[in-house]
């Protein structure tokens, strides 16, 4: 998603350190209205004080934070007007019910939305008289999304939104994110799930070490893995490491002891691939081609599990 309008988020040489030890270093981004930002990382990474800078709970040793104008510690509490925020661990009273919790946090603002129809969208109609010690793990993080958006807000914070959710419960939310967003609200959202983020986000983010190793689109970053197309086959007959190494544009090979090969490359493997199997009359059984993910444009930015 483009957009001409300005920044609704601007966070710009942003610095957090803690002993002496700098978790947020240097981080700078914008966000504009009504996108879905991204913020990926391993673990440690600073994404989460990043956020928490955003949202005000932190208060930024260097740098510039703004949302809608305000700044999130001075104007904190006009910021809690128009941003709302689903945190990375969360409790509420343990014996409120889920209705009560969703009545008290609509009393908070101005214009809330109805409560009811977003606690039927996340599928808590029928845990409305639960109290919240009694849910289950998946039920209270639906619960906490449905408070971060009763305010109705402009700007939502989503750190690891669907963690604990199963399969179903975590594409249900997919789905009213995406809605919210169509609702002109901007997500500001904090995920390991690279499905997630390919499918929700407009532009990532990717911090490691807290730094901003990359900003672009899901495509462009998965534009950036080292090798762009995966081309695994079984051959009907022994193919040689020689002719193989010598295939153009070649990133890895992987060979399994059934007999499998699996290499990473570009296009232009898997043209001379074809070419070099035809000449030999050797048969690409099972042949699959895919194209490289957000999985592996992240491990090549991030290095997690290189060694």
């Amino acid at each position: 998603m483009t957009t001409t309008t300005a920044p609704l988020i601007e966070v710009a040489g942003l610095r957090k350190a803690y002993a002496g030890r700098a978790v947020v270093d240097g981080v700078s981004f914008s966000v504009g209205e009504g996108e879905i930002f991204g913020i990926l990382g391993p673990n440690g990474a600073g994404k989460t004080t990043t956020v928490e800078c955003v949202e005000g709970l932190r208060a930024a040793d260097e740098g510039r934070v703004r949302v809608a104008g305000l700044d999130p510690v001075r104007d904190h509490q006009r910021l809690t007007r128009v941003l709302g925020a689903q945190l990375q661990e969360s409790e509420i009273q343990p014996k409120l019910t889920v209705r009560e919790a969703l009545e008290l946090y609509s009393a908070f603002y101005p214009d809330p939305l109805d409560w009811r129809p977003l606690a039927e969208r996340l599928r808590l109609t029928d845990k409305l008289s639960t109290r919240f010690a009694k849910l289950s793990g998946g039920q209270k993080q639906r619960l906490f999304i449905a408070l971060a958006l009763v305010g109705n807000p402009r700007v939502v914070v989503l750190d690891e939104l669907t963690t604990g959710l199963d399969p179903r419960s975590r594409r249900d939310t997919w789905e009213l994110i995406e809605e919210v967003r169509a609702g002109g609200v901007t997500v500001l959202l904090v995920t390991h799930f690279m499905e997630e983020a390919q499918r929700l986000c407009d532009r990532i983010a990717v911090i490691d070490q807290g730094r901003v190793a990359a900003l672009d689109t899901p495509a462009g970053l998965i534009s950036r893995a080292a090798g762009s197309t995966v081309i695994s086959f079984t051959p009907s007959a022994p193919l040689d490491a020689d002719a193989i190494a010598a295939l153009p544009a070649l990133i890895s090979t992987d060979r399994k002891p059934d007999g499998r090969v699996t290499l990473t490359g570009t296009d232009d493997t898997v043209t001379a691939l074809l070419t070099l199997l035809a000449r030999r009359h050797i048969t690409a059984h099972q042949l699959r081609v895919s194209d490289a993910t957000l999985d592996d444009a992240f491990l090549d930015l991030t290095g997690v599990g290189q060694s």
